[in-house]
């Protein structure tokens, strides 16, 4: 406290408005501006949000006031107290937000998995609750035609045998006015019982899928808070990232020059500080002109692509077996303006499968998407025009992009490369566009895209679902 209150009497701490000039908050409205920037995600955030020279720092160590400080021993004590202060409190922030972005990513990873598995849960029920209700209405429908046998056979009213097999609107309507004939009572009660038992039971398993559906609805909304969550925590590291990598060549740079002791000039510290931002634009420029190069691949193989149909001669039904399947033209867009997500080969299906355990974990039993593995670095392509809503670390997914198409429908891609997603927040796509480079993040056993498809948020079938737009995979 002592220390901290030094800081502050002498000037040397950062100020508010220091503070605020280092690392701006990032709201919601501003990640969309981020996101927008261009197909270069994070690279077009840093070289244009914060590219050097783009902030000005009123009441900030300037190389006037270094040079100026240098001459006098007690302002540049001061001087160098404070710049350290500054470089500490970068570091400070960069690493807060960093933790909170990875809590937050995990934490909307495990929201996603609970509501995948609701989903699955109550399209299950629901799937048992439909084979139960037909067999209630076999089973009704034949009680019924034995009642009518009993009363033909009987005499008491052949007219019975029209009403029991037309007039009924339901299971429960004719398991009702048969309940009041005493001869299918007395003579037959073991297909009656049956009829009702299975009309309970298809009764149980609706209500059963009615809370299902309930609970994942109530999940889904969860996840879709925590997913906003986890992407504004991602454009608040990233924030605080850029500043430092801004401003922190500078700080050491000035902090170096008050320190030295030689005849070193400032002026040569200020040299190598343009060099590193020289430097930095370069790799920065080369980043781009891949991602562009692999933009360009894509649009010439959709141009190339003539066929009007499927871009692979992979499964195209819905088999969810895996290591099958066969690779095809990643970013060709078909005739239904949907595109294969890989050129890779499909290395695991959807559905259920045994659980592989690595080092420190082991995969899921059920697979919510496809696996195409192409190799590492290689281009993921958007599988149809849309407006990014993800784009960020997620879980056990690793590096993630979701992809909101409308009408309900979305994908999914995972285990992006670090430093591969050239997308970003509410950035607009085209199908077909090179948004990725394949990766290994996550949890996850080799390079690959992991790819799902959504209707309503649910993960359905990708196999089955690329098919009928004319796609396999």
């Amino acid at each position: 406290m002592d220390a901290q209150q030094s800081d502050v009497d002498c000037g040397c701490a950062p100020t508010e408005a220091e503070k605020k000039r280092l690392w701006p908050s990032v709201n919601r409205r501003a990640a969309i501006g981020i996101g927008a920037l261009g197909a270069l995600g994070f690279l077009a955030f840093s070289s244009m949000a914060y590219s050097p020279g783009a902030i000005a720092i009123e009441g900030y160590p300037s190389w006037d006031e270094v040079e100026a400080a240098k001459a006098n021993e007690a302002a540049k004590a001061a001087e160098v107290t404070k710049i350290r202060n500054l470089i500490s409190s970068l570091e400070a922030e960069v690493a807060r937000t960093q933790a909170e972005a990875e809590a937050a990513s995990n934490e909307f990873y495990e929201a996603q998995q609970a509501f995948f598995e609701a989903s699955f849960k109550a399209d299950e029920l629901q799937a048992q609750a439909d084979e139960q209700a037909a067999a209630a209405d076999e089973a009704a429908n034949k009680a019924g035609r034995v009642a009518a046998q009993l009363y033909r056979n009987g005499g008491d009213d052949t007219s019975l045998e029209l009403f029991f097999s037309d007039s009924a609107a339901s299971a429960d309507d004719l398991l009702a006015r048969l309940g009041t004939m005493d001869k299918l009572l007395e003579r037959n009660q073991t297909v009656y019982s049956e009829a009702v038992t299975a009309r309970d039971a298809a009764q149980s398993l609706s209500d059963q899928a009615e809370v299902a559906r309930e609970e994942r609805d109530r999940l889904q909304k969860i996840a879709e808070e925590k997913m906003v969550e986890a992407q504004e925590k991602a454009d608040a590291a990233e924030a605080a990232l850029a500043a430092q990598e801004s401003n922190l060549s500078t700080l050491q740079a000035q902090l170096a020059a008050l320190e030295d002791e030689t005849a070193q000039t400032i002026a040569d510290y200020k040299a190598g500080v343009e060099e590193e931002k020289r430097r930095k634009a370069e790799a920065e420029a080369r980043a781009r002109a891949e991602a562009e190069r692999l933009a360009r691949e894509a649009a010439e193989a959709a141009a190339n692509n003539n066929s009007g149909g499927s871009s692979s001669g992979g499964s195209s039904g819905g088999s969810s077996s895996g290591s099958s399947g066969s690779s095809g033209s990643g970013g060709s867009v078909v005739g239904s303006g949907w595109a294969r997500p890989s050129s890779g080969w499909r290395t695991s299906g959807y559905g259920y499968r045994t659980s592989q355990c690595g080092s420190s974990y082991c995969s899921s039993s059920f697979h919510a998407g496809v696996d195409l593995a192409s190799g590492c670095g290689s281009a993921i392509y958007a599988a149809s025009a849309g407006t990014v809503v993800y784009a960020g670390y997620n879980g056990g997914y690793g590096n993630y992009i979701k992809i909101d198409h409308g009408g309900g429908i979305g994908t999914g891609y995972a285990h992006i490369q670090s430093g591969g997603i050239w997308v970003g927040y509410g950035q607009r796509v085209s199908a077909g566009q090179a948004i990725a480079a394949e990766g290994n993040t996550g949890n996850s056993f080799g390079c690959h895209l992991h790819f799902e498809t959504y209707i309503n948020g649910a993960p359905v079938n990708p196999i089955s679902f690329m098919s009928a737009r004319g796609i396999g995979v």
